[in-house]
């Protein structure tokens, strides 16, 4: 049987990374929010599910627009990781594993969350 073991990290981030980690917080949020939108509307008005791959087009999207220009600046990473860990909310709602949707908003109060990939790699340029 494997023993599961987690460990515990902290690490004190020079200024250029303190800027880079909040500008990704902000991004991860901001991405959140809009598919999060998108996909209600979606189905409150014409009553479809918007999976995973619609989602990740609809970033596509999102990112060429000029008022979200910043979000290229980021990893893409996390960015795909929030539409992955919506799509599991929804999944798991749909599927009766969860009793409310618990995809809320999020918010500026706990803004220093976001998960990447075991296999992704960022690269500070």
């Amino acid at each position: 049987m494997k023993t599961k073991r987690a460990y515990q990290f902290r690490f004190y981030p020079d200024p250029q990374q303190e800027t880079l980690l909040a500008q990704t917080f902000g991004c991860v949020r901001y991405v959140y929010n809009s598919i999060l939108r998108y996909r209600t509307d979606a189905y409150y008005q014409a009553q479809e599910k918007v999976g995973y791959t619609k989602a990740s087009s609809q970033l596509t999207a999102i990112k060429k627009l000029p008022e979200a220009t910043f979000l290229n600046d980021v990893s893409s990473v996390p960015l795909q990781q929030c539409l992955r860990n919506q799509q599991t909310a929804f999944k798991n709602f749909f599927e009766g594993r969860a009793d409310t949707l618990s995809s809320n908003l999020k918010s500026t109060a706990n803004r220093l969350n976001s998960r990447t990939a075991r296999s992704a790699t960022v690269t500070v340029n």
